[in-house]
This record gives C-alpha cells, sequence and structure tokens, in this order.
C-alpha cells in the first residue's frame, strides 16, 4: 500500500485495525509519538497512524489550511484508501473537530466509515466554541484575536504594539492551559514561529460553520476533569451527534490531558481498540 503525505509512517498492512490519531491546534503527529509502543504494551494490536498536517514539523514549509471544508476535502481523498480497511479515529481538541467533520464527508458521500471515533476535549459543535488569549470572553469563534495594545510585564520582551500584545497573550494563555512549556515565554523568536501555526489552527476551527447531523458510528468522548477552557459537559454534549451510541470518560487533567495523564488515556484507548479489532468497515450506507 502506499503511504501518502499526511501519515507520519507507512501503515502495516496486515493490521487488524488502523487508529489515525488527528493533532490540537497548533500539534503534531508527534503528540503520538508514543501510543504505537504503549497501546502493544497493554495488548492492543493496532496500527497507529498520526496524521501529519501541512504547516509544521516535516512539512513546515507546505500552506496550512485555514477552512475545514478545503482541509476535510484534501483528507478524504489523501486517505481514502487507509480509511478503506477497518480503522477507528482518534482527535484531540481540533483534531474531535476533524475527525467529526471526516466522518460527515464520508457519510454523505457513502464511502467506509470508521468503527467508532475517539472525541476529546472539544466542545459538541452546536455549542460557541472555546476562545483563547486576548479575547478570551469574545462572544463566537474558536480563537485569539488581535487584542489591542501591548502586553505589560514580560510581554515586552516578545514585541511591542498591538499584534506583539496579542501574541504574547495568546502564548501566555496556551501555557496556562498546559499547550506550552513556561520556558518559551523567554524565546520569543521560538513563539514567532509557533504562534502562526496556532492562529491559522484556530482559523480553521472557527471556519467550521453549522454543526451538522449525527453521524452514523459510536461515539466515545474523553474530557479533562480540571479543563478550564472545555467543560466535561460540553463534551458530554456530543451525544446528540451519536446515532450509534455515545460513551463518555472523564480523565483526570486539563486540557491537555493528552500529554499530562497519557498512560491514564491509553489505559482507555486500549480496550476500545480491542473491542473494535476484528471487526469488519461501516459502510455509511448501511441502516
Amino acid at each position: 500500500m502506499t503511504t501518502t503525505e499526511y501519515l507520519a509512517r507507512p501503515p502495516q498492512p496486515h493490521a487488524p485495525v488502523r487508529l489515525l490519531c488527528f493533532p490540537f491546534a497548533g500539534g503534531g503527529a508527534s503528540a503520538y509519538a508514543r501510543w504505537q509502543r504503549e497501546l502493544d504494551a497493554r495488548g492492543a494490536s493496532v496500527d497507529v497512524l498520526p496524521i501529519r498536517l501541512p504547516g509544521r514539523e516535516g512539512r513546515s514549509g507546505e500552506p496550512r489550511f485555514t477552512e475545514l471544508t478545503s482541509l476535510v476535502e484534501e483528507l478524504d481523498g489523501k486517505l481514502d484508501e487507509v480509511l478503506a480497511s477497518p480503522h477507528l479515529l482518534y482527535g484531540h481538541s481540533m483534531g474531535a473537530l476533524i475527525a467529526y467533520a471526516l466522518i460527515r464527508r464520508r457519510q454523505e458521500r457513502g464511502a467506509p466509515l470508521p468503527l467508532a471515533a475517539l472525541l476529546a476535549a472539544y466542545r459538541a459543535p452546536h455549542l460557541p466554541p472555546p476562545r483563547i488569549g486576548s479575547d478570551a470572553n469574545a462572544d463566537a469563534g474558536f480563537g485569539a484575536g488581535s487584542g489591542s495594545g501591548a502586553s505589560s510585564g514580560d510581554g515586552a520582551e516578545f514585541g511591542s504594539g498591538a499584534e506583539s500584545g496579542a501574541d504574547f497573550d495568546l502564548a501566555r494563555a496556551l501555557v496556562a492551559l498546559g499547550g506550552l512549556p513556561e520556558v518559551l515565554l523567554g524565546h520569543p523568536e521560538w513563539l514567532r514561529a509557533l504562534l502562526p501555526v496556532v492562529r491559522d489552527d484556530l482559523a480553521l476551527c472557527a471556519s467550521a460553520g453549522s454543526a451538522g447531523g449525527p453521524v452514523r458510528v459510536p461515539l466515545h468522548l474523553f474530557a479533562g476533569a480540571d479543563d478550564s477552557l472545555v467543560r466535561a459537559s460540553e463534551v458530554t454534549a456530543w451525544r446528540r451527534y451519536a446515532a450509534r451510541g455515545c460513551e463518555v470518560r472523564v480523565l483526570p487533567g486539563g486540557h491537555f490531558f493528552l500529554r499530562t495523564h497519557e498512560g491514564w488515556l491509553l489505559d482507555e484507548v486500549a480496550p476500545l481498540v480491542r473491542r473494535y479489532g476484528g471487526r469488519r468497515t461501516v459502510h455509511a450506507a448501511a441502516s
């Protein structure tokens, strides 16, 4: 089987089930670097395929997507061969939105669907997306706005003016959520390279538009008990999009429990892999 630029590694041709993993805003395939080894150790026979989006890691020179529909159309085409085999989808934060939109698209065109979707740390599509940064109290859109005025304190090290102030405010918000190590606040040159990726990803989330309808695959929802950005009740609200059943798990940690409590998360993912492993691919046309 021929791999694509969207896969962090070539797929295993005889795996009983594949697990495609979509990153959070600003993140990359490296967030799932340990998952193959850790799931193997838990007795889950699965081929873990982290997704490499353009504009980051080994694809840093490629244009980034800022519109969800365009990205999902490309993913649907590029990954079609991989998605023809039995598979699961895991998406964390932005990745949950991408996974859901991909399922919706494939369901609409009658393509094979995942055996189940594992959606973590993102509000249900009918809810206003969360805000990060200087306009965290704004009414709509998932992203960080331009703000106004320069940040005080350490923000002066990042630059001056409204744009620099808002960028540093975004960086501090990401540190508070656990998405960035605090040491980066002292390295403005690193932030200048990273924050455009985050902003484009947040613009992509803001482009999602209407919620759409239920998907004909089981949904397994994961929320962080101490997530200050997305409450567990907002994750649970995905239930209305589950036409084939829904389960909710609240794990220790904040928004990035994927990092801070990876072992807890994988202890929950491994039994799901074993549950669905060996089942046939779901077809969208099935009743």
